[in-house]
């Protein structure tokens, strides 16, 4: 298993790349989009199989990731919602609401994250 640290990258999907947030310490994972009004791209939150969106000001699509980066489930979240616990998600994706359908993301998609991620291998492709 890799190390990740907060940071930026890209998220590589069908329609293209999309600018990337990474969300890997406990700070960073906890406060999330909070307090934002938007987001240019998407926010990954690694390490993590569900998400709430109390406090948030806008509606979000999020994506959840298997360890292989594969879509299990895209669902749309209004603010003031806890959502399902996804027991095969490791990570997830926030997005604006509608984001994810225009990147082509639905079950069965495979994403290529890169970044600030740190292997143990820096040989290893991600």
């Amino acid at each position: 298993m890799g190390k990740w640290v907060d940071g930026t990258g890209t998220l590589a999907v069908a329609a293209g790349e999309i600018p990337l947030e990474v969300a890997a310490s406990y700070r960073a994972r906890r406060r999330g989009l909070l307090g934002r009004d938007g987001i240019a791209g998407a926010l990954l939150i690694v390490r993590t199989n569900s998400v709430h969106t109390f406090g948030m000001r806008f509606p979000i699509d999020v994506a959840y990731l298997d360890g292989s980066f594969t879509v299990r489930s895209v669902v749309t979240m209004v603010p003031g919602r806890l959502g399902m616990i996804r027991p095969r998600g490791r990570h997830v994706l926030e997005a604006e609401a509608g984001a994810m359908a225009g990147w082509g993301l639905e079950p069965g998609v495979r994403v290529r994250v890169s970044g600030e991620q740190v292997t143990e291998d820096p040989n290893r492709a991600v």
